[in-house]
C-alpha cells in the first residue's frame, strides 16, 4: 500500500464585522459525489506544489482570488480501495475580501456563506469539520500562538 498526496482542501472564508463565514460549494448532481457540500478541493497537477493547487482551484471553482492564505495545522486522510492507497490531504485557509463575488464553475451548482455551526452541519467528513474549527479558532478565538504558516 502506498501513501500519496494527490488532492488539496482549501477553506475559503471572509470576515464581516468580526464574524467569520466559510464558503461552501454544492457539487453538481452530474459529477462524482453530486449534491455534496464541500470546501474548495482539487487535484494536484504534475510539478505543482500543494499551495499552488489551492490558489488555482480557488480561482477555477469560485472566481475568487485570496488576499491572504495560510497552511492550516491539519492534514486530512482517507483510504482509496480502488487504488489501495492512503491519501494525505493538505489543508489551506484562504481569506477573501468581504464583498468578493463568487462565480461558480460547472463543478458546482450552489454556494453558501456559512457560520462555523452551519459549516459543520453541511460538511460530510469529520476531518473537514476539524479543519474549519481550527481555522475559526485561529482567527476568531485569537489562538494566534498557533503561528499558521502564511503563504500569501
Amino acid at each position: 500500500m502506498e501513501i500519496i498526496t494527490s488532492i488539496i482542501e482549501a477553506h475559503v472564508f471572509r470576515i464581516i464585522n468580526g464574524e467569520m463565514e466559510f464558503l461552501l460549494l454544492k457539487r453538481s448532481d452530474n459529477i462524482y459525489l453530486g449534491g455534496l457540500w464541500q470546501m474548495v478541493t482539487g487535484r494536484i497537477e504534475e510539478s505543482e506544489k500543494g499551495f499552488e493547487t489551492a490558489i488555482r482551484e480557488i480561482k477555477e471553482e469560485t472566481g475568487l482570488v485570496p488576499k491572504n492564505m495560510w497552511v492550516a495545522p491539519n492534514v486530512n486522510s482517507f483510504y482509496n480501495h480502488i487504488s489501495d492507497t492512503i491519501n494525505m490531504v493538505p489543508v489551506f485557509a484562504a481569506e477573501v475580501e468581504p464583498q468578493s463575488i463568487v462565480i461558480l464553475s460547472n463543478e458546482h451548482s450552489e454556494y453558501l456563506w456559512c457560520t462555523l455551526e452551519k459549516t459543520n452541519k453541511l460538511l460530510a467528513w469529520s476531518g473537514q469539520k476539524k479543519s474549519a474549527k481550527i481555522i475559526y479558532d485561529y482567527f476568531i478565538n485569537q489562538f494566534s500562538h498557533l503561528n499558521l504558516s502564511k503563504i500569501l
